[in-house]
């Protein structure tokens, strides 16, 4: 049994191109023309990509909200809110709440969504 049949299958399509040199240049032209169509492919999806994760941070930023301490409070873990403080709301998942206590060294804080309501104008 041989393993002639590619080496005859070469020769013949290098025969039909003009010779091994012509078809050793046409496989390296082929190649380099789809090397490049698949790099330009793969820069445009990644700057697609980029983009749309970018905007998608950008609106998220956008969304931290400031809120005004409207009566005393203490929570449940020790937190105390003074009238007049500011907050920032930094995330919000359920009843929990991610909180920035404007003006205090120890941030972030978790709160209930339904003690922030009654101690600040939070919705």
């Amino acid at each position: 049994m041989s393993n002639l049949g590619l080496y005859k299958a070469m020769t013949t399509v290098a025969k039909a191109v003009g010779g091994p040199r012509k078809l050793l240049l046409i496989t390296a032209g082929v190649g380099f023309a789809i090397g490049r169509v698949g790099e330009a492919g793969a820069k445009r999806a990644y700057k697609t990509i980029r983009h749309r994760l970018g905007s998608r941070k950008r609106s998220n930023a956008s969304a931290v909200l400031t809120f005004k301490v409207t009566s005393y409070g203490k929570s449940d873990c020790g937190l105390e809110f003074c009238i007049g403080e500011k907050i920032r709301v930094l995330e919000s998942d359920g009843d929990a709440v991610l909180i920035e206590k404007l003006g205090c060294r120890n941030n972030p804080h978790f709160v209930s969504a339904d003690f922030l309501q009654t101690v600040s104008d939070y919705n």
